[in-house]
């Protein structure tokens, strides 16, 4: 099987949601085809792609005929069943690999194989039963946070053990769950780089990437994060190893702690591009969705020089509660910053809906730009 596609192939993704949209952009742009695959029809990625297949994912039959329509298939989220990844790759190349597909969607499985990397990661303990919950808890601590194995994520299916926590109580909640103990770790600040590997084996780096998060949701991402230059290169050439030692090809994000005695450990992983590297569309020679263009047709990585120090900050669904935002006072007040909407129909609370993008002399300034944007939005309602 050829490991490289020329423009006028086909690509397929697993998945359909605004990571899969702006790949698609990408896609079209370097004039390959984009087939997407989900159980929702006229999705975000839908809107932009060529054909849509709408199917449960654990459909077998839908998703072979999904792969014999592609040259290379790439995810635009993690959580696809291993027996569709299997059913995927007999038919098209799947990047990036299965193993770190299966590695990213299990807590326990993520960060037991980092630690055998030697890859600095906070104590845990893995926790299947009640008597592994009291346990874990005697040894990590108080505080300390449970979490789902699986399936989590935005603050999804945790609980943080606080002094005063029932456990028996908490573990009702979580009986029949594989999930995980980890130590609470007193972080100064919370980072990300986005890593791209190719097929040859290259890889680039951006970031790291300065994040905040608000009710557990990333709100806020500032390139560059501002922190010293020997940690800098330190979380760079652990998510090289990570990429490297799991054979990626194509996009890897890693969310890291940097604690408060200069300690960076490995939050999470995530085998696609982030909501982090949003920012890198409008402030990167090159942007996270093009790098996995490239990568998984077997094209050379392009470069993620930043040519300014930018931020993004989120839009939730929370912006629209009032009425539809104020788009045309944001254009006359706010030039120079980006707009980047999903094509989601319907605004929830918490549901990303897009994100805002500025460039400035300095990472505060843009930051302070994006968010007297984002208020700007719904100020004729206040």
């Amino acid at each position: 099987m050829s490991h490289y596609f020329p423009p006028g192939s086909t690509l397929g993704v697993l998945g359909s949601g605004q990571l899969g949209r702006m790949f698609a952009i990408e896609a079209r742009r370097l004039g390959y085809g984009v087939h997407v695959f989900s159980p929702e029809e006229n999705s975000p990625t839908a809107q932009v792609a060529d054909r849509e297949f709408v199917a449960s994912y654990d459909d077998l039959e839908a998703i072979e005929e999904f792969a014999r329509s592609v040259s290379v298939i790439t995810f635009e989220f993690e959580n696809v069943p291993a027996a569709s990844t299997d059913v995927a790759q007999k038919f098209a190349l799947v990047d990036p690999c299965v193993d770190i597909l299966s590695l990213s969607q299990n807590r326990n499985r993520e960060k037991t194989s980092l630690a055998k990397m030697g890859i600095p990661v906070p104590q845990f303990m893995p926790v299947q039963n009640r008597d592994d919950l009291f346990q874990a808890v005697e040894k990590l601590g108080r505080p300390s946070v449970l979490k789902t194995a699986t399936m989590g994520y935005d603050g999804k299916g945790q609980t943080r053990i606080e002094v005063d926590t029932d456990l028996e109580q908490t573990w009702r909640e979580y009986e029949g769950q594989e999930s995980i103990l980890e130590e609470f770790v007193e972080f100064e600040l919370e980072i990300s780089v986005v890593g791209a590997r190719s097929r040859q084996g290259d890889f680039t780096a951006c970031g790291p990437i300065l994040n905040e998060h608000r009710n557990h949701i990333l709100d806020l991402s500032v390139l560059p994060a501002g922190i010293p230059e020997n940690i800098s290169q330190q979380a760079i050439e652990i998510t090289r190893t990570v990429m490297t030692e799991c054979n990626v090809v194509g996009v890897l994000c890693i969310e890291y702690f940097l604690t408060k005695d200069g300690r960076l450990l490995v939050n999470e992983l995530a085998p696609r591009p982030h909501n982090s590297g949003h920012l890198t569309i409008d402030a990167c020679e090159t942007c996270q969705f093009e790098q996995q263009v490239r990568a998984i047709a077997g094209l050379s990585l392009g470069r993620f020089h930043h040519y300014q120090p930018a931020a993004m900050i989120n839009l939730l669904g929370d912006e629209w509660e009032l009425g539809e935002p104020d788009w045309q006072e944001l254009s006359r007040q706010f030039p120079d910053v980006k707009v980047h909407l999903y094509g989601k129909q319907e605004p929830r609370p918490g549901r990303k809906m897009g994100h805002l993008t500025c460039l400035a002399e300095t990472g505060t300034e843009a930051a302070s730009r994006v968010r007297k944007a984002r208020e700007l939005l719904t100020a004729r309602y206040r």
